[in-house]
């Protein structure tokens, strides 16, 4: 109940990018319920005979101290004074139609304490003309002021909508400090719509930017927000044929049907769906019907597929039964625009009720340029207590 309650006080929307799921996760995201991690919830912990009411009265009054800061800032000499820093780097001049023909800037701040993001819009005399904190990437953890915002990752100007007005794409790093994606940073996105002399958010539109893994880059936001293209369809499509109905092409020479030990047998599917120049890539495993039983993204938060340089299916771990091992090269934009690319190795190990990923064989081997399916399969059986032979 007090997690709840808790809940209620602040809003939230916390989505993950999936990275494996199952036929009966294929039409929704996966959702994390992080812990309270706040101070106020620790200390809760720490002493048992506080009350509930106590709990969220303490809350709501540093909520309400947090949100009275944030509205004292009129100037560019107040954010300082209330506990904000300025992310100069993301920091942009630009001409918004409906604030006048001059110049202003585009001004992200960071809380301190709390690390939430605020945007501000100034003018030649540093005096604030527009300011939110209404932002996504303030709601990763539900019922807790603190977030996992770490930096402005990218700002664009865009009329995505094109009313005639340059609207802000911002894209934020993040990284929670506890639960399953602990440390695993991951990027939330977020498109402020203009309007006269302000802004506005569609949480409807952020949600499906976020939980359909579209966050990766301002041209992926745009080709979905102003060109309705959508990742949406590798997450819900039931079937193959809804698949490649809505433009999923199938990389051929890896596909092939397989007897897995629980699974029965099944046709192991990887294929690309061409969205804003980049390929996403996902792997699938479709009955003898038709119909999608299991899906995997390997690429994770890696813009797009470069290269697919093998899958296996073959017992890694020891247990008798058909493991999937994915050798691939993914790109993604360095912090100076350069593009960059990595060799990663992806485990999906066969169980009883399905397929688990694997979460350690990265900490005990980075792949390389020279390495093989084939030559993988010796290490990661080596990984797992095989004896290699000479």
């Amino acid at each position: 109940m007090r997690r709840k309650l808790l809940s209620l006080i602040l809003p939230f929307c916390v989505c993950i990018p999936l990275f494996g799921f199952g036929k009966t996760q294929a039409a929704r995201a996966v959702q994390e319920e992080p812990e309270i991690l706040s101070d106020i919830g620790s200390g809760c912990q720490d002493n048992a005979g506080a009350s509930m009411d106590e709990e969220l009265a303490l809350l709501i009054q540093r909520y309400q101290e947090y949100e009275e800061s944030f509205g004292a800032i009129e100037t560019l000499d107040d954010i300082e004074a209330n506990g904000y820093e300025v992310l100069e780097s993301q920091s942009f001049p630009v001409v918004l139609e409906s604030f006048g023909e001059d110049e202003v800037v585009f001004l992200p701040v960071l809380e301190k304490r709390y690390n939430r993001l605020a945007v501000l819009i100034v003018d030649a005399e540093g005096r604030v003309l527009f300011k939110t904190n209404r932002l996504e990437t303030n709601n990763r953890c539900p019922g807790q002021l603190e977030q996992p915002v770490k930096d402005v990752a990218a700002v664009s100007f865009h009329d995505v909508n094109e009313d005639g007005l340059t609207d802000i794409i911002l894209i934020t790093n993040c990284e929670n400090r506890s639960g399953a994606y602990a440390g695993k940073p991951y990027k939330t996105g977020d498109v402020l719509f203009q309007q006269e002399s302000s802004f506005y958010r569609d949480w409807r539109i952020s949600d499906k930017i976020n939980r359909f893994s579209m966050n990766k880059s301002a041209r992926f936001i745009i080709s979905y927000v102003r060109d309705g293209s959508s990742t949406e369809i590798l997450y819900t499509a039931a079937t193959l044929d809804e698949l490649l109905e809505n433009g999923f092409q199938i990389i051929e020479e890896n596909s092939y049907y397989q007897s897995f030990e629980k699974q029965g047998r099944l046709k192991v599917v990887p294929g690309i769906i061409h969205i804003a120049q980049y390929d996403v890539f996902m792997v699938y495993l479709v009955n003898e019907q038709g119909y999608i039983v299991y899906g995997f993204q390997p690429m994770e938060d890696y813009d797009n597929l470069y290269a697919l340089r093998g899958l296996m299916c073959k017992d890694v771990d020891g247990d008798g039964m058909k493991d999937i091992v994915i050798l691939g090269k993914y790109s993604y934009e360095g912090a100076d625009g350069e593009t960059k690319i990595d060799s990663k190795c992806d485990i999906y190990y066969q169980r009883t009720d399905g397929f688990s990923v694997d979460k350690g064989f990265a900490d005990y081997y980075q792949c390389t340029e020279e390495d093989t399916v084939r030559g993988l399969l010796e290490i990661i059986r080596e990984y797992w207590g095989w004896r290699i032979e000479e």
